[in-house]
């Protein structure tokens, strides 16, 4: 689609496949930060097909290894936005592949929870 970000890459691929992609995130939130996205122009995840949903996690395990290797993290957070009310900015269906690392934050018990804050305590 014309105008979108991820439809007209201009970033070279870490992965490639005739699905999907993998490129660094382009405003990292940590060293290594990389994302996974369809080739196929989809707005919401959950309009993607079976073959590219299990084509996609796929990458996400092959990225996962690559950051392993390369940056040593302790942990990741891994997922996407769907909706607007979600925080999705980027109308193309990618996953970010976040690594993390002993000492990033304070204290990370919550984990994802913290993308509604103060809701991150349990």
């Amino acid at each position: 689609m014309q105008g979108c970000p991820f439809c007209n890459i201009d970033r070279e691929f870490i992965l490639d496949s005739d699905l999907c992609f993998a490129v660094y995130d382009r405003f990292p939130v940590s060293e290594g930060h990389i994302l996974v996205i369809p080739k196929r122009h989809v707005k919401d995840y959950f309009n993607l097909n079976k073959e590219e949903i299990d084509r996609i996690w796929g990458m996400v395990t092959q990225v996962k290894d690559l950051i392993d290797s390369k940056n040593n993290p302790q942990g990741y957070n891994i997922g996407f936005n769907v909706g607007e009310s979600a925080g999705q900015t980027i109308k193309h269906v990618h996953i970010h592949v976040i690594p993390r690392y002993k000492g990033d934050m304070e204290d990370p018990t919550g984990g994802v929870r913290h993308v509604i804050p103060g809701k991150g305590k349990y």
